[in-house]
């Protein structure tokens, strides 16, 4: 009897010493979800409804992709001025204007909200609004944990997108 326990342990270990596993990371890319940008340029919300614009991702994204969407905030010395989402903005007056989003595997929703009523807000806010959305692969979480996604510059190039051509969309 302890000769073929013997037996059938010198073979499972023999088995086991087969089996090899490949660290090397470019096995295990995700060809299926590619990184992109998707600018959405002349947003009214005064003519949407409930201030929400709702932009459509096609192909949808997985459930481990993350999206970040920034609003052009400024131009500083020529060059745009991008701001993470969500935001929000006092004035002195008290009042408060709120940039937000949400999304699901095929849709992004772009929304603003205040303390006030926004019909009164000035144009500025609600008018002519510039977004880009940045599709983050779920393949690239472990690679980005160091990055500032505040910073668009950065997240972009993290990604590879600095040379890629944006998707626009005007509305």
């Amino acid at each position: 009897m302890k000769k073929i326990t013997l037996l059938v342990l010198f073979i499972g270990m023999i088995t086991l010493q087969s089996c090899t596993i490949n660290d090397n990371d470019t096995d295990n890319i995700d060809n299926d979800t590619i990184s992109e940008v998707i600018e959405i340029s002349n947003v009214d919300f005064n003519s949407f409804n409930n201030y929400n614009v709702l932009v459509t991702i096609n192909p949808a994204i997985y459930a481990s992709d993350m999206i970040l969407v920034y609003r052009l905030d400024s131009v500083y010395q020529g060059q745009d001025v991008w701001r993470l989402m969500p935001q929000t903005y006092y004035f002195n007056n008290g009042d408060e204007i709120d940039y937000n989003f949400d999304f699901t595997s095929r849709d992004v929703s772009i929304f603003m909200g205040g303390n006030f009523d926004l019909n009164l807000a000035d144009f500025s806010w609600t008018q002519n609004q510039v977004f880009r959305i940045v599709i983050v692969p779920g393949y690239f979480g472990n690679k980005m944990s160091n990055t500032d996604f505040s910073n668009y510059k950065q997240t972009v190039n993290k990604l590879g997108l600095d040379k890629k051509e944006i998707k626009k969309i005007k509305l």
